[in-house]
């Protein structure tokens, strides 16, 4: 059927595994180790039997179907055969060592722990096996940073030993990294390992692509998208990483690369860019062009070697140092060839625009402050296949200082500190920051907003906007103060207003809001797939780190396109991503959800992944915004930094997101920026994002987030701070009607004005009027898009529906209907008026004897809480019981899921165990 509302599953999942091959990287081949031919392997590790698809936190909780582990792929190889007996030897381990899920929300381990090694056990490996491959897991996420210790950041112990037997047993030894971020590297120059792959996180087809990559069905073509320093403390950011309440980004522009090739080339293992492949190109550049503010280089690259594969091509600019002081090499283009064969040749034309290699003057030293400038001298283009081995490519002068862009001071530090700069011949220099002088609550007080009167009930409704018979100023005279004041409340999580299970509801949130035509739009925890804590399954795709390495934007489009269906297909309106802050240190545990240390290639991967979504009416809600670069008290951490470092480095992604990608949705972050809150930053959202990048977007707050006023403190009431400064969405309230705020309070006394309440209400009808949730609520879903439910709803039917079940210190439910078959699950929505930990108990018997084993797994809100096993009972009922939680929203989901038939439920008791003292 020719239907673009049907889900082709097959090429979905063709999609998700080549990107993740494509994003492998290949540090070390000696000898041509790899790929793998008709031979035996030896697999060690045992995260080749438990794969981490990706990490921790909400950007993890994706309900997948299937994960394909390492161990499964490589079994799945006809040409290969893997030690069977080795394997075993794991399972059996494994089996009394199970995988350590941790004891909630942030609390996963970094790492598992490891089977030790005996030395006959790994000669008697070496002695039938032609090769070893070595798998190594980490993961880190939400709420949890990476630590710069054994098991996190550093190998541990029985890793090390693992390393060092099975290195000294064989002859071939491929180390896979099955991670969501870079880790320390010393120990490749220690053991020597025949070839070292960085695979990320794949995704649910993750197992699949590590198997293409070391078969040679794919040839390696993943570039590194972070510089690989010999030791943490290299970064110039750890030293202050990991602050209680403020963080100095004394580092400035000089992040990743840019330090590294500046200051410190040899503190690099592995430069930014660079990755193996299994053939030879030759790359043949012409002298760069430069004409009319835009510079153009042309590249033809040619496989010189024996296997067919593609190469990435990076433009990089070294600008004149001037009075500014810049990095020695600045990203300025690339490009990802198609899979050429032995001897074929590709033209590749790559631009960039002079705003984008400008450098943004935050002093006024150039003569033009608060301005992107070029400053007078000479750029040099460097070209190649990786930021250190890039060579020259022409050059263009500049006789004298031109500006880009004209801009605004704004959102700079108001403490001084000092900054690091490029000194005389580069040298690595230090200056003192400009302070902000102004107070930008002077700035706010002076903002207009639209002068529209209140008409009352007209009748008007959003769709006759959405048909342009009436104007949205016409239909939000309509709107009553505390209809305005509930616009701006979002409700969730898990709101039984949109899709069950899902992050919030935003828009037509109340009966009010409703009968004025407003739909209630949905959003949904991403990037790299739906989260729906109700249990519904979703797609699992690679991760951020991963796509960033494939440098193939075509690609993330393709695979984006894909998601895009499947959300129109749940009825979500905008996944709450991609995530697009700056790996600007290793440890950040969300690393694995962002893109690179490099701007540019971030806010371009983020487009491609916009323009896939858009492709199905939906869209992308890109996040954090902005310098969410560390986990570890974030919702109290203040990032100081410059303003030249916030526009150059942190927001750069972002602009070229909303200008390339058409992006209309931002969430901000938790944290600060030099001293105010971003949900209530002014200048971030306003003087930057609106009035100056033109974005007409709807901005929503993180979960729950802090908002303050210029040097108040901090609090999730402060609606009217959030308002004023245009954003327009606070994420999440329990209930609109009843939220506890000061946005009433705050017109009474003046201090808000209806019309910045109007302002924001605005930004999310026309958010809502772009979504599809417009036409499905006035009826106009296309027959295509109804038959395609249809079609899809035999073998993956989305359960839009759930009934919720009031929990009062102890709810008693009916078990005797549920299915409990092999491969079945049941879900319950259950409604709570006092948060806190609860226990699930069934009263459940099942036929057979005591060697009988049934399982069944209890989720909480996507969350495994754990499993219980009963044996056969011979037919007597008994209790068995799981604690969840703690639970702190209104509207949760308990799932039980059987894994094994033969257990029968007479009832199912969920019982308030312990009260916690926290609401919303």
């Amino acid at each position: 059927m020719d239907n673009k509302y049907v889900i082709n599953w097959e090429k979905y999942a063709s999609l998700a595994r080549q990107a993740a091959a494509e994003g492998a990287v290949l540090l070390k081949n000696d000898h041509r180790a790899l790929p793998l031919g008709e031979e035996t392997v030896s697999v060690f590790g045992r995260i080749q039997f438990h794969y981490y698809k990706s990490g921790t936190g909400s950007g993890g909780l994706v309900n997948t179907k299937y994960v394909v582990s390492i161990n499964d792929a490589l079994q799945e190889e006809e040409n290969l055969t893997v030690n069977e007996e080795l394997a075993e030897v794991y399972r059996s381990w494994i089996a009394e060592h199970p995988f350590d899920q941790g004891s909630g929300w942030a609390q996963e381990p970094w790492s598992q722990e490891e089977m030790p090694l005996d030395e006959k056990l790994v000669r008697e490996a070496a002695s039938k096996s032609d090769a070893a491959v070595v798998v190594i897991g980490r993961t880190a996420g939400e709420d949890r940073d990476a630590s710069a210790d054994k098991g996190s950041y550093l190998l541990t112990d029985l890793e090390e030993d693992m390393l060092d037997q099975v290195c000294r047993a064989f002859k071939r030894v491929i180390v896979v990294l099955n991670v969501g971020n870079i880790i320390d590297m010393k120990w490749v120059e220690k053991y020597n390992p025949s070839a070292v792959l960085y695979t990320w996180q794949g995704g649910q087809e993750g197992g699949h692509s590590v198997a293409d990559v070391l078969t040679g069905r794919v040839n390696p073509c993943g570039k590194l998208a972070d510089t690989i320093a010999r030791d943490i403390s290299d970064y110039p950011s750890t030293e202050n990483f990991g602050g209680e309440t403020s963080d100095i980004y004394a580092e400035d522009i000089y992040v990743g690369y840019r330090y590294f090739e500046t200051f410190a080339k040899d503190k690099v293992l592995y430069p930014f860019g660079f990755g193996m492949s299994y053939t030879d190109f030759r790359v043949d550049c012409s002298p760069a062009v430069h004409q009319d503010g835009e510079t153009t280089v042309r590249v033809k690259v040619t496989n010189t070697g024996t296997f067919a594969g593609k190469e990435v091509v990076q433009v990089y600019v070294n600008p004149p140092q001037g009075k500014l002081g810049k990095p020695f090499r600045n990203l300025a283009a690339f490009a990802k060839t198609k899979c050429l064969s032995p001897g074929e040749t590709q033209e590749l034309v790559l631009t960039f625009t002079d705003y984008y290699i400008s450098s943004y003057d935050d002093s006024g030293v150039t003569g033009h402050k608060s301005c992107y400038v070029l400053e007078q001298g000479r750029y040099e283009i460097f070209t190649g296949t990786d930021v250190r081995s890039a060579q020259a490519a022409g050059s263009f002068e500049a006789a004298e200082t031109m500006v880009a862009s004209v801009c605004t001071e704004a959102a700079g530090p108001v403490q001084k500190f000092k900054r690091m700069r490029a000194g005389e011949g580069s040298a690595l220099a230090w200056e003192e920051v400009p302070v902000r002088r102004y107070k930008m609550q002077e700035r706010v007080q002076k903002e207009t907003f639209p002068d529209i009167t209140y008409t009352g009930d007209k009748g008007y409704t959003l769709g006759e906007v959405f048909d342009g018979e009436i104007s949205m100023e016409e239909f939000l005279a309509q709107l009553s103060e505390e209809d305005l004041c509930c616009i701006v409340r979002g409700e969730g999580m898990c709101s039984p207003k949109v899709t069950p299970g899902t992050a919030a509801a935003f828009g037509g949130v109340t009966e009010s809001l409703q009968k004025f035509g407003i739909p209630c739009g949905c959003c949904a925890d991403g990037p790299s797939g739906i989260r729906m804590d109700c249990g519904t399954p979703a797609f699992s795709m690679p991760n951020g780190t991963c796509l960033a390495c494939t440098f193939d934007t075509e690609l993330s489009e393709k695979l984006y396109e894909m998601e895009g269906a499947e959300l129109r297909k749940n009825r979500i309106d905008t996944l709450l991503g991609p995530g697009i802050n700056i790996h600007r240190n290793p440890l950040n545990g969300r690393n694995f959800e962002y893109f690179s240390e490099d701007p540019y290639l971030t806010g371009v991967m983020a487009s491609a992944q916009l323009k896939g979504m858009s492709q199905y009416g939906v869209t992308g809600t890109i996040k954090h915004f902005a310098a969410n670069n560390q986990e570890y008290h974030r919702r109290l951490l203040d990032s100081v930094m410059s303003e030249r470092a916030l526009r150059e480095i942190y927001l750069r992604g972002f602009e070229i997101a909303v200008k390339e990608g058409n992006a209309y949705s931002v969430m901000t972050t938790y944290g600060a920026i030099n001293g105010l809150w971003t949900a209530g930053n002014y200048d971030l959202l306003t003087t930057i994002l609106r009035k100056e990048w033109h974005f007409d977007g709807m901005v929503m707050t993180d979960w729950w987030a802090d908002l303050n006023d210029e040097g108040g403190p901090a609090s999730t009431d402060n609606l009217a701070a959030m308002v004023r400064s245009q954003n327009d969405v606070y994420m999440v309230t329990k209930d609109s009607l009843t939220n506890r705020d000061n946005l009433m309070e705050s017109l009474k006394k003046g201090v808000l004005k209806r019309g910045a309440l109007l302002r924001c209400a605005g930004n999310i009808c026309r958010m809502l009027i772009k979504s599809p949730v417009m036409e499905r609520t006035l009826g106009r879903m296309s027959e295509e898009e109804q038959l395609a439910g249809e079609v899809m709803a035999g073998e993956d039917k989305v359960d839009f529906h759930i009934t919720y079940h009031k929990v009062d210190g102890s709810l008693t439910l009916d078990g005797t209907h549920i299915d409990t078959s092999k491969g079945k699950s049941v879900v319950y929505g259950i409604l709570l008026d006092t948060f806190g930990s609860y226990t699930v108990r069934l009263k459940v018997k099942a036929e057979g004897g005591k060697l009988a084993q049934i399982p069944v797994s209890v989720f909480a809100n996507g969350h495994l809480e754990g499993t219980v096993t009963i044996n056969g009972t011979n037919g007597e009922w008994i209790e068995i019981e799981k604690t969840i939680g703690p639970l702190f929203g209104p509207h949760n989901y308990v799932r039980l899921y059987f894994a094994q038939g033969g257990m029968e439920i007479q009832t199912v008791t969920i019982q308030l165990q312990e009260e916690m003292d926290r609401g919303f």
